[in-house]
């Protein structure tokens, strides 16, 4: 509920307070004597979603639109006609003044903004070099990027270009400033014992999540957005749902940032990709909830000209988008047939062995090497076998080309399969901890590779080293 207090100019007590009456409103008139131009005020209680079109009509009753009114939350409302009001208005959805009011609340000081922005980006990049996605979810609390998305969308809704403006800038400068601060701290911390030499980023989780975008990231920012609209728009706004915004613009802009440090293309463009289409799905997930929830300017001679823009903003939006999508698709079907070329080699492999049947000879592990950059740049996958063997085992000398004709044969891709083996050992069974000890032979045993794995090329594949050796 809400307590509306508003100024009554003078002459107009009488249609103010019959228009109070025509929708059933209790209300309390005070007289007013600190102002000249006022000659009372009357406080009301009302619905949240009634605050707007009772103020209109309020309007016409005479009420100035510079009128002095304040609109207060309340918890507690003891009124006989209270149900009839709530039926009447619906709903949870805030006022536009109450909305514009929260829009310029949520938009901090620029200062406060890029302090709490560079801070939050030294934290998530801190979580992201530890792979810890406590310490991220932590920085996320920190990150005030959720007040700028909600007051572009707002400025644009309520024609109000200033606000809109500045919302814009800020998301866009921030974002960058959260790029440089990363790339700033990566260096740094390289000239350091902090991080060891030699390190590669991309095999960090938290990072290659962020290096691969698929079409799930998008989902990620559109909920975001939706997310913290409505509880702006219902008027239950917390920074706990700024997080879902944060989450979804800081970790990848910092993962692009800690590519630029590391020297590292392919990671910063992929992280700056995902940071615009997410911030892009942010706004215009707003955007559209706003409109839809049925927000307009207060002068109706601007309805029109604001349609067009805010129409004309989403289709801009939802372009930029779809071409930036590509790259996700891109990504996304990269990784479902990799991932699948995985499973299908694991599965051939033991099937293989399975039907080889041969005494005293176990299959160890079976790893493929196949990322979504090596699809794309047409890079064979590398299926690395682990067999283990008795000491006195013949091991026969073409196992490597032998499984690389099949699954060529099989999968439709050339492939390279290298073979690396281990001395087994089998326990005597008196033993009730394991049936199976399985020991690496001191002994060298040459692995059989397939065919010649160059390493140090212009795919970027690293030399796997003999297994088993």
């Amino acid at each position: 509920m809400r307590l509306v207090q508003i100024l009554i100019p003078k002459g107009n007590r009488s249609s103010v307070i019959g228009a109070l009456d025509e929708n059933g409103i209790d209300y309390a008139v005070f007289d007013e004597v600190g102002r000249g131009e006022f000659e009372a005020m009357v406080q009301f209680p009302i619905p949240p979603s009634g605050v707007e079109p009772v103020m209109e009509e309020l309007v016409e009753a005479g009420v100035r639109e510079d009128a002095y009114t304040i609109v207060l939350p309340t918890e507690t409302v003891v009124s006989q006609r209270l149900s009839a009001l709530v039926e009447r208005f619906p709903g949870l959805r805030i006022s536009r003044d109450e909305l514009y009011a929260r829009a310029q609340d949520l938009a901090p000081a620029n200062s406060t903004f890029y302090a709490f922005l560079i801070l939050s980006t030294v934290i998530a990049t801190t979580g992201l070099l530890l792979d810890s996605s406590a310490t991220i979810i932590g920085a996320m609390v920190v990150a005030p990027l959720m007040g700028p998305a909600i007051s572009a969308s707002v400025g644009a809704i309520l024609d109000d270009p200033g606000m809109a403006s500045r919302g814009i800038t800020l998301q866009v400068t921030g974002l960058f400033a959260a790029i440089v601060t990363a790339a700033l701290m990566g260096w740094l911390l390289q000239q350091t014992i902090l991080i060891p030499p030699g390190l590669d980023i991309q095999t960090i989780p938290q990072i290659a999540e962020r290096t691969s975008p698929n079409f799930l990231s998008l989902f990620l920012a559109l909920g975001s957005g939706i997310a913290g609209s409505l509880s702006i728009m219902r008027g239950s706004g917390s920074t706990l749902v700024g997080v879902a915004i944060a989450v979804a613009l800081v970790p990848p802009a910092a993962t692009s940032g800690l590519g630029i440090a590391f020297g590292l293309t392919g990671v910063a463009i992929a992280g700056a990709v995902l940071v615009i289409v997410n911030l892009l799905a942010i706004n215009v997930s707003a955007l559209i909830l706003f409109y839809a929830a049925g927000f307009r300017p207060l002068e109706a001679e601007k309805f029109e000209g604001v349609r067009e823009s805010v129409v004309s903003r989403i289709v801009v939006i939802g372009i930029a988008i779809a071409v930036l999508s590509i790259a996700l698709g891109t990504v996304t079907w990269a990784t479902f047939q990799t991932q699948s070329f995985e499973q299908r080699t694991q599965d051939a492999l033991e099937q293989r062995f399975e039907e080889a049947n041969i005494e005293d000879v176990e299959l160890v592990s079976v790893t493929v090497d196949y990322r979504p950059a090596d699809l794309l740049l047409g890079n064979q996958p590398q299926v690395d076998v682990l067999v283990a063997v008795p000491r006195n085992a013949d091991v026969p000398p073409d196992l490597a080309q032998r499984w690389d004709d099949e699954l060529t044969a099989a999968m439709g891709r050339d492939v390279v399969v290298r073979v690396g083996f281990i001395e087994a050992q089998l326990s005597d069974g008196r033993s009730p901890a394991s049936e199976m000890a399985v020991r690496t032979a001191t002994r060298e045993v040459r692995p059989q590779v397939s065919r010649p794995i160059h390493s140090g090329g212009a795919d970027g594949r690293r030399t796997a080293r003999p297994t088993g050796a």
